[in-house]
């Protein structure tokens, strides 16, 4: 697949891990993106000459994809958002804010990014409800049994950690939710680009994912929302687009999804992640699902043989995700030399800092893999990591 992706003609020997922080982009999204800007590019949603009519017949089709991709019930469930860090603070802000008094509880877990963490605190500070964590066991599963009660309102949980790699039983807690009256929603920026997601079937209140994690443009994400919950919520921004009616004294807004999307939207992104949605559908998620599995056990096996070296998260069921921690040696440090041998890792601490304390750790070094790599550029990592710390401990 590396042939797709023009970065690894500029740098050929470029060994990508870090999948999981941002994905390269196809030729395809890279070209869908410069002809929207260099022959198609136009205001949306606002005028009626050609090439307007143009863009928005294509920003609208991209909105369409993001609906099939998910299996969402209608295409108006679907709001644009600047990435899932502005989808959750959307939810968070609107519903959370809307909804939740004092005495409701908010149940996230202990493997959540920070951006599914810092909004639902902001949303108990602001009104008074009570943030609760779901713990974890040392493998990195979530012990979520006889968490959920008549107190818990919102439920908001990774489908993939991007720590533990731990693919999370959504529909199984999302039932549990349901039960007793609350709403789920999904962090998919991990599972997104690897995973079937079907919201119908996992039966999420809220969805929400990345464009740049699923070989799309940067600052454009997704918010699925069912309908009936969308049509409760205020916005959180206002401006042009987002208004149905404006006087002096008070305005009206639009139907969702364009209530929640104020001002100019990100048009050429937009516009481009329909190019990146298929890319990933061309392959089949079938297909990445399996590719990324064969890449998580080869190096699960690989860096498993390492002295001193332990691994993140060890649940049965995980994404393509391998996090790990080499005893006496700094994640940063790690990083560095595998830079000298063109290998690009992720570390520091993840964006999950109470995750990793789960685990009595400050910083870690992460492994994630994508469509364009190989059970050979795999090899060469752990090589090239032995051979790193074989020199660090002389």
């Amino acid at each position: 697949m590396r042939e797709f992706f023009p970065i690894f003609k500029t740098h050929p020997k470029l060994i990508y891990l870090d999948s999981a922080a941002t994905t390269h982009k196809p030729q395809s999204v890279i070209d869908a993106i410069t002809k929207s800007y260099a022959e198609e590019y136009a205001t949306v949603h606002r005028s009626i000459y050609r090439s307007s009519l143009v863009a928005t017949e294509k920003y609208n089709q991209t909105r369409e994809t993001v609906r099939k991709f998910l299996n969402a019930a209608k295409s108006e469930e679907i709001v644009f958002t600047r990435g899932t860090t502005s989808a959750i603070n959307l939810v968070a802000l609107s519903y959370g804010c809307t909804f939740l008094k004092a005495g409701d509880e908010i149940l996230i877990s202990q493997m959540e990014h920070h951006s599914n963490i810092v909004p639902w605190q902001m949303a108990a500070q602001k009104t008074g409800a009570t943030l609760r964590w779901i713990p974890m066991n040392e493998k990195g599963i979530l012990l979520w049994e006889n968490q959920i009660n008549s107190r818990t309102k919102i439920v908001s949980i990774a489908h993939v950690s991007n720590v533990t790699g731990t693919i999370n039983p959504i529909q199984a807690i999302g039932n549990a939710a349901h039960k007793v009256g609350a709403v789920l929603l999904v962090d998919g920026a991990q599972a997104a680009a690897h995973l079937p997601v079907d919201v119908i079937e996992l039966d999420c209140d809220f969805y929400a994912f990345s464009a740049h994690k699923c070989y799309g443009p940067s600052g454009v994400g997704i918010l699925y929302g069912k309908q009936a919950l969308l049509e409760k919520m205020p916005p959180i921004e206002g401006g042009g687009d987002m208004i149905e009616q404006v006087d002096f004294e008070k305005s009206t807004y639009q139907l969702p999804p364009l209530r929640f999307e104020a001002g100019t939207p990100i048009i050429g992104p937009v516009i481009a992640l329909k190019a990146a949605l298929d890319f990933i559908e061309n392959i089949g998620r079938e297909h990445l699902m399996t590719q990324g599995q064969k890449l998580l056990n080869r190096a699960t096996e690989h860096l498993s043989m390492i002295p001193n070296l332990s691994i993140v998260g060890t649940a049965p069921h995980k994404g393509p995700i391998l996090t790990f921690h080499v005893e006496g040696v700094h994640s940063l440090d790690l990083s560095t030399l595998l830079d000298l041998k063109n290998i690009a890792i992720r570390s520091g601490h993840l964006c999950a800092q109470p995750t990793l304390r789960c685990f009595g750790l400050e910083t870690a070094a992460r492994a994630s893999f994508g469509v364009y790599n190989t059970l050979e550029e795999i090899d060469i990592f752990a090589e090239e990591l032995k051979k790193i710390l074989r020199t660090l401990s002389l």
